[in-house]
């Protein structure tokens, strides 16, 4: 990689990002993505499931090599090169090793001797208020801690530039608070080497929480569709109404639709089909949603931080939910506001087997996956067809773990609905179930 101008950390240029073979239907995750990442800023990758922020942030940490496109750091600076170091959403810690030897892990790596290895582990542990836990192993730590062990092992090879992939998500809601704000602490008071944060979100409030700069991204494929300053002094007060304007703002972004000459394929989601990355949201939790909106004081039409506030929802919760929603025709989301359609309300006020019923239908004119496994399965004599073959399909378009959530998400859905039934013990589809 060649070297950019000292003002810049680092610098994305036109990068895409294709899942399978070029040519052969692959899933087009990210689509010409430009980022500039400037020295002592903490940035935000903000947008919903499935807009390729990850694959954006592993492409950065070298973990995947982009499709095509340039990813450029700095030159050398006080006498050292730029380096990256990530903190990941699930934990990645090693279970057989210890605290102390986790976050010793990096500079193992590095054959930095033993000595200073575990005197510069030490500083990070304490660093990050794990002192005590150094023998410990991650078995006997909750989630928060765990997480600090990743975020000491992340610093204790002082990077120039931190990445974080939804670090705070898999954590309960007061424990991603205290670290997040412990973060924000060793951040403002200059107690970190890192110069720079890269930080993937879809909590919005997080993101305006935390962030100089958000950068917005569309969805199918991942696109930067807008670059938010955020000039609120720290600390912030999310009550503040400068703040409440701000998350406001990003709320309808996030839901505006697209211009209309962009090419649309099954109405609001761009080039969709069966590789479209779905996330996991429970039928029991689609149905609450609706019933809730459908009631007073929102009847039928809510605006989304009130509804947010109102479920004690955080937008990272909330978003997955409207969009398969939105994605089953069930809502519209626009400039902010979600609002029920005419079968969403009447799918609120029917018995179980009437919501069933028409759960299905949707389910197989608007989910393509759905769709296609039904169509095979009524194509073959024994209506029936192994597991591995949807997953293989699925692999050729996107990550084996997307993948296999994706197919799991369908199958819950398809259960509920009675559309078809999977037996998970033979990994084999088969029609013996449905109406």
């Amino acid at each position: 990689m060649t070297a950019i101008d000292d003002r810049h950390l680092l610098d994305v240029k036109n990068v895409r990002h294709l899942y399978g073979k070029p040519g052969g239907g692959g899933q087009l995750v990210l689509d010409d993505v430009d980022l500039t990442l400037f020295d002592n800023e903490i940035v935000g990758l903000l947008g919903r499931s499935g807009s390729g922020k990850s694959t954006l942030l592993r492409s950065i940490a070298g973990l995947i090599r982009p499709t095509s496109g340039e990813v450029t750091f700095a030159g050398p600076a006080e006498g050292r090169q730029t380096t990256v170091s990530m903190v990941f959403q699930s934990f990645a810690l090693f279970p057989w090793l210890t605290v102390l030897q986790n976050v010793e892990v990096g500079l193992e790596a590095k054959r930095t001797p033993a000595e200073e290895r575990r005197r510069r582990a030490l500083a990070a542990i304490d660093l990050i208020g794990l002192d005590g836990f150094e023998n410990a192993y991650p078995k006997e730590l909750s989630g928060g801690m765990r997480q600090r062990v990743g975020l000491a092992r992340a610093l204790v090879v002082d990077p120039t530039i931190l990445l974080m992939d939804e670090p705070f998500s898999a954590l309960d809601v007061l424990t991603a608070e205290t670290l997040r704000t412990d973060l924000l602490d060793l951040w403002c008071e200059g107690r970190m080497g890192t110069k720079s944060i890269l930080m993937v979100t879809h909590n919005i409030e997080e993101a305006v929480l935390m962030c100089d700069r958000i950068l917005v991204f569309s969805s199918n494929p991942g696109r930067i569709t807008a670059e938010i300053k955020v000039d609120l002094p720290q600390p912030r007060n999310r009550q503040h109404p400068a703040f409440r304007r701000l998350v406001d703002d990003i709320y309808a972004r996030m839901t505006q639709r697209g211009s209309r000459d962009e090419k649309l394929n099954d109405g609001l989601f761009p080039g969709m089909g069966i590789g479209m990355v779905l996330p996991r949201v429970s039928t029991n939790t689609m149905a609450g949603l609706i019933e809730a909106v459908s009631a007073p004081p929102f009847n039928g039409k809510a605006h989304l931080p009130d509804l947010a506030a109102a479920l004690q929802y955080e937008a990272d919760e909330l978003f997955p939910i409207a969009e398969i929603l939105q994605l089953l025709r069930f809502t519209e989301l626009e400039g902010g506001d979600l609002r029920l359609t005419a079968d969403a309300h009447r799918y609120a006020e029917a018995d179980v087997d009437g919501r069933k019923q028409l759960f299905r239908l949707h389910l197989n004119t608007y989910v393509p996956l759905a769709a296609h496994i039904r169509r095979v399965l009524d194509e073959r004599k024994s209506h029936q067809a192994p597991g591995r073959r949807f997953r293989d399909e699925l692999e050729d378009l996107m990550s084996e773990e997307e993948a296999a959530q994706t197919l799991r998400a369908v199958t819950n859905w398809a259960r509920y609905a009675e559309a078809f039934a999977y037996d998970e013990i033979a990994d084999v589809f088969t029609l013996d179930d449905p109406v």
